[in-house]
């Protein structure tokens, strides 16, 4: 449960885009993950996280990406699969100086490789920067 007080964590959700009764998706959970942002989460959807095995189509991507964890692109393929056309990826990734820390430039290289456009970039917590993917059809069937 996320403290009254912590207003930073507590926002997390909102900052995301992430609203009540979403299908949010987590990949890549380790022992590193900020627990706190992962409750704020789960109390704005009012559900848990799905783990990268359910089959529903996904509102919201969670990837917890770090340094060693292979190819981002592949990874992103992957998690683009059960995405709803709206849908939305982040990729959290340790801040720098943080283990694991990603270099933005990778990130940057990955995303146009497999067909989405990066929008945003946030703190999520203390130790985490979180990247935002779309998918660019998604903004084009929003003007519709």
């Amino acid at each position: 449960m996320v403290a009254a007080g912590d207003a930073g964590t507590a926002g997390v959700a909102e900052s995301l885009g992430i609203k009540p009764d979403m299908v949010v998706q987590e990949i890549g959970w380790d022992e590193d993950v900020d627990d706190d942002v992962r409750a704020a989460i789960e109390e704005a959807i009012g559900a848990e996280l799905l783990d990268e095995d359910a089959d529903e189509v996904i509102d919201v991507v969670l990837l917890w990406w770090r340094e060693d964890d292979g190819d981002l692109g592949d990874a992103l393929v992957d998690a683009r699969g059960p995405l709803d056309e709206n849908g939305v990826i982040w990729v959290l990734t340790p801040k720098t100086g943080q283990p694991g820390h990603v270099e933005p430039s990778e990130i940057a290289e990955a995303v146009p490789q497999v067909g989405l456009s990066q929008t945003a970039n946030i703190s999520v917590g203390a130790d985490w920067l979180g990247t935002r993917l779309v998918s660019p059809k998604s903004s084009k069937a929003k003007q519709r």
